[in-house]
């Protein structure tokens, strides 16, 4: 039985090409318990002993689009579902170091899903020299976006380094025993009640719809004066916005958040600040080496979640987008700090001034020319609307266990994209910040060096706050 995919799920299979693969990543290093043999024996507690049945209706999904469809992409289940397809085993060639479980990362990221199959893959890697292993997951952004992709994967970890024998993630669990509740006696409303809430639910969307002019027209006008807005013109063209190969290149590592705290504490600013200001630095540096830095600002475009109120009480998670100026023209750490700390402020602001639905719709036309980049001779002929993405997600705070090995490290891969061809993602755990960078290998040359100009960035920006 097909069942209809929602338009924003569908519109990632159908802009995917062997250059733009729409998956997301992410790799997990792990410390391995004294009591634990290999990560052969990992594997096969993770592979062995599960038949189809076992697995949860998720992961046996498959894309599909048919006469039965009208042509638009639906999910089917596949009846012929193997999990040894989708878990997998390797071995990392000698020595065996970080550099080698990169390389085999930035392949497997750069490799198409099978469209014939449920569109994901998990890959156990030993190998490397001192011991260690790696889980390396990926999932079409169609099934999970990354966020839901990292918690998925963590239902295989637990705070017990005692825990054996964990459930995979994609293995079918009973709901949890709850204790019977006390019956109580429903309680209806009233016809006028009924009604008053439905005319205030129509009266508020038809508030938001109506409102939207205007927020187009405050955006585009803040946009229009190079501010903060989740729009932006002042975008230079670069290196980094050129349509891409499907090869690609993954570079990562692992700070003390301790660090970014103090640089917070110090200049009066948040951790995301000081993130944008490192990717800032870093990103100087990288485009000067090749002597290919605009003299413009480069532009970020940063998912940001904010706390909002509505009209009668507290709502949930409002998500947007801010452009961030980087002020990568300028050469004092300070003042790079600085620019982004006002940029993103200004963005918060403007963002706050909005609905939920007003924020969706301004943060969907400020990423609608990407859909264009792929069109041959759009990037020469127009500016990009943003030079790349950076986001930050947090993670787990306190420390994990796979079966009693030390979860030590997680590093995200993300989607460069024609005009986007790198990507720079954050996730913290458990004391320590990671920088993922996920480029086209062909456009985005010695991309590990990255890493050095992060710790460089990093070090100014301590010296400048004392």
């Amino acid at each position: 039985m097909l069942l209809p995919m929602s338009p924003t799920d569908s519109v990632f299979l159908s802009v995917e090409s062997p250059q733009t693969p729409m998956h997301v990543g992410g790799l997990e290093l792990f410390e391995p318990a004294a009591d634990l043999g290999s990560a052969t024996e990992v594997f096969e507690q993770l592979s062995s002993g599960y038949t189809a049945d076992d697995v949860a209706p998720l992961f046996k999904k498959r894309a599909r689009r048919s006469l039965a469809s009208a042509g638009q992409w639906a999910w089917e289940e596949d009846r012929q579902f193997d999990l040894r397809h989708h878990v997998r085993h390797n071995s990392l060639p000698q020595p065996g170091r970080v550099l080698e479980l990169l390389a085999l990362c930035s392949r497997l990221h750069g490799t198409l899903l099978d469209r014939q199959r449920p569109l994901w893959e998990l890959h156990l890697i030993e190998g490397l020299a001192d011991g260690r292993f790696a889980i390396y997951f990926k999932v079409h952004h169609a099934l999970l976006d990354g966020v839901s992709a990292q918690r998925l994967l963590q239902r295989i970890l637990t705070k017990d380094p005692a825990a054996r024998d964990l459930p995979p993630p994609w293995a079918n669990r009973p709901a949890p025993a709850r204790p019977p509740a006390q019956p109580e006696v429903p309680t209806l409303p009233g016809a006028e009640e009924v009604v008053a809430n439905l005319l205030r639910a129509t009266r508020e969307v038809a508030a938001d719809v109506a409102g939207i002019p205007a927020a187009l027209a405050r955006t585009v006008n803040r946009g229009l004066q190079a501010q903060s807005a989740p729009i932006s013109f002042a975008a230079p063209r670069s290196m980094l916005n050129v349509p891409i190969s499907g090869s690609r290149r993954f570079a990562a590592q692992s700070w003390p958040l301790e660090r970014i705290h103090r640089i917070r504490r110090g200049a009066g600013c948040t951790v995301n600040d000081v993130v944008l200001a490192a990717c800032s630095g870093a990103l100087r540096t990288y485009l000067s080496s090749f002597d290919a830095l605009p003299e413009s600002p480069l532009i970020a475009m940063v998912p940001v979640a904010l706390r909002r109120r509505d009209r009668r009480q507290e709502s949930g998670n409002a998500v947007g987008a801010v452009m961030c100026d980087l002020g990568t023209q300028l050469t004092e750490p300070a003042d790079r700090l600085s620019t982004v700390q006002r940029s993103m402020s200004q963005g918060k602001q403007a963002l706050a001034e909005m609905t939920p639905l007003q924020i969706l719709a301004m943060t969907g036309l400020g990423m609608s020319p990407l859909m264009l980049q792929s069109v041959p001779g759009y990037a020469e002929l127009l500016r990009p609307p943003f030079n790349l993405i950076i986001s930050n997600v947090p993670g787990p705070r306190t420390p994990l266990y796979l079966n009693g090995a030390r979860l030590a490290g997680i590093y995200p891969l993300s989607i460069p994209y024609h005009g986007q061809a790198l990507n720079i993602t954050c996730t913290s755990y458990a004391g320590e910040i990671s920088f993922g960078l996920t480029g086209c290998r062909r456009t985005i040359p010695h991309l590990q060096r990255m890493l050095g100009y992060l710790e460089d960035e990093l070090t100014a920006l301590e010296r400048t706050v004392g």
